[in-house]
């Protein structure tokens, strides 16, 4: 070992990092804890649709197949990365967890990072990038009295198709776009309600003919730098692609009401004090960064948020991250965000990987993709 820079996570962040740390002339080594690459993507909802169309879902220099304008399903995105994966100049271990790591001092005052694996297996590099991204760890509010409920309380997480619900009360808890996706499909079978903070916002895609996504990205807007600011802006509107959300939200398949305020055995009550009896909740209220393996580091907050600037570790040098939600802009979080923040996390700990490596070697050749093949869709 002597220039591995370890990637935890094989998902979009991860193989874009892999792709821009053999492109800066050091090995990646990808430590995936599933059994294939492509992150959480295949434990989403069979049904799942982005919200962004494939010319705006792409990696670097890797065509998303199909009409460019049409919106991928869960399954080609899947393929997509798998092929994409195929490309890359990168040494990749699947069902390879990793349990935790440590940042060691070794002679001549350079560092390593060690990764030990679920399987017992340890893994040295000279620098390490954490991509397991923002939406590995489901999250679920706490409500008063969820720990009592008798019926089926789940996360979108876990939810995969509607009929096990069907002729059944369901709960959606959540307001954006997988929760009203989620909710819509389930009230074709069951009655539903979409509970939510605050009332749901709704935004036209198309803007004077063009998809929302090519005004972001051609403006700038998509890419600007201003990731430390945006948590304090409000939360992105569910996107109506063509007004059967809305329309169906409008007709009450689902209802929406707000936000119930406490769970007794199988009944809510609800803000306005009425309670009811449901079979179901369904939390779709996001993830949250998957990175207890760095507890031991020092690279982490109490709340176990990564102390970082832009992707860079404020206390652990030689540490990136890539694909967390506005890490660096709007888009950090997205297919065609995390190359971008990649290639940026590796420009700028390039030095401090290659002042940990005894000798770099000359930088590998990286096989170009194509654009048109392997093609998807």
């Amino acid at each position: 070992m002597t220039n591995d820079v370890l990637i935890v996570g094989a998902g979009q962040a991860g193989l874009a990092s892999a792709r821009a740390v053999a492109r800066a002339g050091l090995h990646p080594v990808v430590l995936e804890a599933s059994e294939r690459v492509g992150g959480s993507w295949s434990s989403y909802y069979d049904s799942l649709t982005l919200f962004s169309p494939a010319r705006f879902s792409e990696l670097p220099g890797f065509r998303f197949g199909g009409d460019p304008d049409h919106y991928p399903h869960r399954d080609e995105v899947i393929a997509y990365l798998r092929a994409f994966a195929d490309t890359l100049d990168a040494q990749v271990h699947t069902n390879t967890r990793v349990d935790h790591l440590k940042a060691t001092g070794a002679p001549g005052g350079r560092s390593r990072f060690v990764a030990h694996t679920a399987t017992g297996h340890t893994f040295e590099g000279v620098g390490l990038v954490a991509a397991t991204g923002g939406f590995s760890r489901p999250y679920t509010p706490e409500v008063p009295g969820l720990g009592s409920f008798t019926g089926t309380a789940i996360h979108a997480s876990d939810y995969q198709t509607p009929e096990p619900f069907a002729g059944q009360r369901v709960v959606v808890i959540g307001a954006g776009n997988s929760a009203v996706q989620v909710a819509v499909e389930l009230a074709e079978s069951a009655e539903v309600t979409l509970a939510t903070r605050e009332p749901l916002k709704f935004a036209n895609p198309i803007l004077l003919g063009r998809d929302l996504h090519w005004w972001m990205v051609t403006s700038g807007l998509d890419s600007l730098p201003i990731g430390r600011w945006l948590p304090r802006l409000p939360k992105q509107p569910v996107v109506d692609k063509d007004g059967n959300y809305s329309a169906a939200i409008a007709a009450g398949r689902p209802s929406r009401r707000p936000m119930f305020t406490a769970v007794e055995d199988d009944h809510l009550t609800w803000a306005d004090g009425s309670t009811e009896r449901v079979d179901a909740l369904i939390f779709a209220t996001g993830y949250r960064p998957a990175l207890d393996f760095l507890a031991a580091t020092g690279a982490l907050d109490p709340e176990g948020a990564p102390r970082h600037r832009s992707g860079l570790s404020t206390t652990v040098p030689g540490l990136g991250y890539v694909g967390m939600e506005w890490q660096r802009s709007f888009s950090s979080a997205t297919l065609r965000g995390v190359a971008r923040d990649a290639a940026y996390v590796v420009r700028r700990l390039h030095s401090t990987w290659q002042a940990n490596a005894p000798a770099i070697s000359t930088p590998r050749a990286v096989r170009p993709a194509s654009r048109d093949q392997p093609r998807t869709g």
